[in-house]
């Protein structure tokens, strides 16, 4: 198990909470892009993962990498095919093609490993290829289609997915809109984890509006004037187990199959992200994270076990690209 599958833009797991309290007096903003069939812009997407794990067990594999490094570098181009509207017997759906019009993986490891060199292969290949996808009003991506053909691998896929979701939703923010100062938090419990019971944890901050081109590093903005404003948003994370790390916690599934778990996993890392006051997109987004994990898997019949550790780092930067048009 790569402890790297489950490192993707992290603010697409956001699920929004109470607000906290801040100057109720300060004019609102709602950040939600209005798009228009035809539509088409481009987003640059640069990720590096820097990962050590291991398993502990009683059989060493001396060949096996346990260090690597991979950056991956996307041109994703996206298009509105359909736009329907909120009505009173309806709700808002709007129908995309995500296009990789570059798609680029590379890494580096301390010894041969043939799963880190597949999943480079597959992301590679993923140039030029499409998937069509719909986004509700809660900004959930609904009714996927092609991605099965073009990501047949469930890592790839789940990657190809956090990496679209997070242009539309970077973070959760508040139904009723936010402004300059406001503070809120926000927890999901994450799944699929070897362990139960992990909660990740955010303080978000709307800091400030700043100039959208001080905030992307580009001079031209696709359907933005010169002068146009971003809104600045801070959100630092936390990842953590609730309870004692020698305590069962394992999922249903691998009860099943006759297996327990314990240990730990945490992590933290933070999103700097502008968001353009003008058409509610995305323009840019710096994210960093960090990972560790501690874990055992044991056998409830034979009593073996396999002991997992892991430090994972990954930055990624996102930039809506000045050649998109809108």
């Amino acid at each position: 198990m790569h402890l790297a599958r489950y490192f993707r833009p992290f603010a697409a797991l956001f699920v929004c909470l109470p607000v906290a309290t801040a100057a109720r007096t300060a004019p609102r903003v709602h950040l939600q892009p209005e798009f228009v069939k035809g539509a088409t812009f481009r987003y640059r997407i640069e990720t590096t993962t820097s990962s050590n794990e291991h398993n502990v067990t009683p059989v060493v594999n001396p060949e096996g990498a346990s260090e690597y490094k991979q950056s991956t570098s996307l041109v994703l181009r996206i298009d509105v095919l359909q736009v329907q509207l909120a009505t009173p017997s309806s709700k808002r759906s709007i129908r995309f093609r995500a296009t990789f019009e570059q798609s680029d993986s590379d890494s580096q490891t301390n010894a041969y490993a043939p799963s880190v060199a597949t999943l480079d292969d597959a992301v590679d290949k993923l140039t030029g290829k499409w998937f069509d996808f719909s986004i509700d009003g809660a900004n959930r991506l609904a009714d996927i289609q092609n991605l099965t053909q073009i990501a047949p691998d469930r890592d790839v896929a789940a990657r190809v997915l956090s990496w679209v979701h997070v242009l539309f939703a970077p973070i959760e923010l508040p139904a009723d809109g936010i402004f300059v100062g406001q503070k809120w938090t926000s927890q999901r419990e994450l799944t699929d984890l070897p362990l139960t019971n992990i909660l990740w944890r955010n303080n978000s901050a709307y800091l400030r509006n700043e100039s959208c081109a001080a905030s992307s590093g580009e001079k031209s903005i696709p359907g933005l004037g010169p002068n146009s404003e971003c809104a600045l948003l801070l959100t630092r994370f936390t990842v953590a187990r609730q309870g004692s790390e020698h305590s069962d916690a394992t999922p249903e599934a691998y009860l099943r199959n006759g297996l327990r778990t314990s240990g730990r996993w945490t992590g933290s890392g933070e999103s700097l992200d502008a968001i353009s006051l003008t058409t509610g997109l995305l323009i840019s987004s710096t994210q960093t994270s960090t990972q560790d994990i501690d874990y055992q898997i044991r056998s409830a019949a034979s009593g073996s076990t396999i002991h997992h550790l892991g430090h994972t780092t990954t930055q990624t930067e996102i930039t809506l690209l000045p050649n998109s048009a809108t």
